[in-house]
């Protein structure tokens, strides 16, 4: 990269935020990057630099976050690109999933990127320029059976997303909302995946479905490395894309989707438009 720029990662310390900041530093870029514990973020980046902020944040706490965005303009000036990485997956049904686990997921998935780009804002708008990158999920678009309060968040990222790049634009700030599928992290371990504590029996499909989740790991299909190669890409187009799917797997989900939407809509039509005056 030949323009050097401050990055604001969150969820670095595994996965593809970690990819994404070792990557980033290797090309001599400046990072701020966040983790629930400072500690585990450092080790794992595993070098000290100048370049490199480590800190300790709570995202679902507004207070946190806002200390976090002032102490990397403190430190770097500005801020060019923002990342909400950071997330993390949950299985279950409606029914088994109580109301403190699914607020729980709403809070980090969905309040904390909130929280962020809340924060951040007022520093791009005086700037009037940067890059909001919004992980969400194929799940996002095409959520599977056992899934339901994941693919709500990450579809409320989605639409979040897709607002805010009409807003912000005459600030000359750029939105992409991400939906990637299945890559090689450490997404459906037991760190980073809750799975309802008190399942139904009856729900079969479900307990299916999260065996073959479950069985998945360690397989993907996607390479965090190249995922965080395809967002560095994307930072340095004159105009980069509202929309990124990323992996094959998730291509094909998208595509499905759009797909069925539009079956479903035309098979509709008729009572659809009987509605008019």
């Amino acid at each position: 990269m030949s323009n050097k720029k401050v990055w604001f990662v969150t969820g670095a310390s595994k996965g593809l935020g970690l990819s994404l900041v070792k990557q980033l530093l290797a090309t001599g870029q400046l990072v701020a990057a966040t983790s629930r514990k400072k500690a585990d973020l450092i080790n794992a980046v595993g070098i000290e630099s100048e370049q490199f902020l480590p800190l300790e944040t709570d995202l679902t706490n507004e207070a946190s976050v806002a200390d976090a965005v002032d102490k990397t303009i403190a430190t770097f000036d500005r801020i060019d690109v923002v990342v909400n990485n950071a997330g993390y997956g949950i299985g279950g049904s409606i029914e088994e999933l109580t109301d403190d686990e699914t607020r729980e997921s709403f809070d980090v998935n969905v309040f904390g990127t909130l929280n962020v780009i809340r924060k951040a804002m007022p520093y791009l708008r005086a700037q009037r320029s940067g890059h909001i990158i919004n992980i969400s999920s194929i799940a996002g678009i095409a959520p599977a059976t056992g899934w339901a309060v994941y693919g709500a968040a990450k579809h409320a990222v989605i639409g979040l997303s897709e607002v805010l790049a009409e807003d912000v634009k005459e600030f000359g700030i750029k939105v992409t909302v991400v939906a990637p599928g299945a890559f090689r992290t450490s997404f459906l371990t037991e760190e980073s995946l809750v799975i309802a504590k008190e399942p139904i029996p009856a729900y079969t499909a479900i307990r299916d479905s999260h065996a073959k989740y479950k069985n998945m790991d360690g397989t993907q299909i996607g390479s965090p490395e190249k995922a965080a190669n395809a967002l560095i890409a994307i930072v340095n187009e004159q105009k980069p894309p509202v929309y990124l799917l990323l992996g094959s797997d998730a291509y094909a989900r998208g595509l499905a989707k759009l797909e069925l939407l539009k079956n479903a809509f035309r098979e509709q039509e008729e009572l659809t438009v009987s509605t008019d005056f």
